[in-house]
């Protein structure tokens, strides 16, 4: 598939759309990639747009740390490439059933190393976009300090495809660390809580943190000196093949992510354990929270528990008709709302792409 090919069936359906009288339905598109983030988010409607076929890597440049690639490239392809030069995509994107760079950047989900690199958004230098109306559009460039104004192409990470299709992305990417180690100790959620954020004020090269079922692990990455001085100082128990234990909870096969429902609470890193039940694990320096939840529980009870914490609740991983009735993200202020809908408006006129799938209202 060409950018000819997607700008085409772009156009067509935004043409379809404008004859349609005021009021009627119309037939909106469903951007997919790889469908691995289906799962995540609102209502999947639409006739599908298959974008996969829009891959290859486009300009790689190891020395000036930067990467672009056509949005159906595999992920797989990118950090293969970058591994080769002794780099990586910082943020830890997971992959899941074949992710793309495309879905990646829509999604704006990070993995575990996400506390001390960044999100998604911290490393999107760029994107080449198609608006609702088939307009091929360029945001951002290749270096860090490229946008005077509006910063739009790091709006698009997490839009879910709502405001256009990324037909390609330039990324930051990052030197692979020196050396890494990972640690155990063993504590309960409120301890583990009170020692991340103890070790958050310290000079240690933390890179992630995961607590779940009475065991809290640290991974420190760095120059080798400062793993070795920070491992020294934090004793705790070293493991045994830690890179297959971070995978799992990169990729979400990890025990603590097999609940449905399944909460993502993002808090400030010092809130207290929220008053709910089913605690699944702790994350980012204790800023991401994981909780089981009951198809039938008190879904607004979840939410306001976050609120009163200074954050705010994902409805991560549900049924799809539980994520459409109770809205996959927390409601928006009456402000925030029509901003996101202005924003719609502009990129998405006729409200062609992905409709329901970030929030119900557009």
């Amino acid at each position: 598939m060409t950018l000819d090919d997607i700008v085409s069936a772009v156009k067509a359906a935004h043409d379809a759309a404008k004859q349609v009288p005021l009021g009627d339905s119309h037939s909106p598109l469903r951007i997919r990639g790889a469908g691995s983030k289906d799962f995540y988010g609102g209502l999947l409607a639409g006739e599908v747009l298959d974008v996969s076929g829009h891959r290859g890597i486009v300009a790689y440049e190891p020395t000036e740390l930067y990467i672009t690639a056509k949005c159906g490239t595999s992920l797989a392809e990118i950090e293969a490439t970058l591994a080769e030069k002794g780099q990586m995509l910082a943020f830890e994107p997971p992959h899941f059933a074949g992710a793309t760079v495309g879905g990646c950047i829509a999604a704006g989900l990070s993995g575990p190393r996400r506390q001390q690199a960044g999100a998604v958004r911290d490393f999107v230098l760029g994107v080449k976009l198609i608006d609702g109306t088939g307009q091929v559009l360029n945001f951002g460039g290749q270096v860090m300090k490229n946008v005077a104004g509006y910063d739009v192409s790091r709006l698009i990470a997490g839009s879910l495809g709502t405001l256009g299709i990324i037909a390609e992305v330039t990324l930051k990417v990052l030197p692979k660390p020196v050396a890494e180690t990972t640690l155990v100790f063993a504590c309960d959620a409120a301890e583990a809580i009170c020692r991340l954020n103890e070790w958050g004020g310290q000079p240690l090269p933390v890179s992630a943190s995961f607590w779940h079922d009475g065991q809290l692990w640290l991974r420190l990455s760095g120059a080798r000196a400062a793993v070795e001085a920070a491992t020294s100082k934090l004793g705790g128990n070293p493991t045994v093949n830690p890179e297959k234990h971070w995978n799992s909870i990169r990729e979400q096969t990890h025990p603590a992510f097999a609940a449905s429902p399944l909460w993502r609470l993002a808090l400030p890193s010092t809130a207290p354990c929220p008053e709910l039940d089913g605690l699944c694990a702790i994350e980012w320096g204790g800023s991401l929270r994981w909780y089981a939840g009951a198809v039938d529980g008190d879904h607004a009870a979840v939410r306001a528990a976050a609120a009163s914490l200074g954050g705010h609740a994902v409805l991560y991983r549900a049924p799809e008709s539980l994520r459409c009735r109770e809205g996959a993200f927390a409601p928006l202020p009456p402000a925030m709302l029509a901003l996101h809908r202005r924003l719609k408006k502009a990129f998405d006129p006729q409200g062609m792409l992905n409709p329901g799938r970030l929030y119900a209202e557009f």
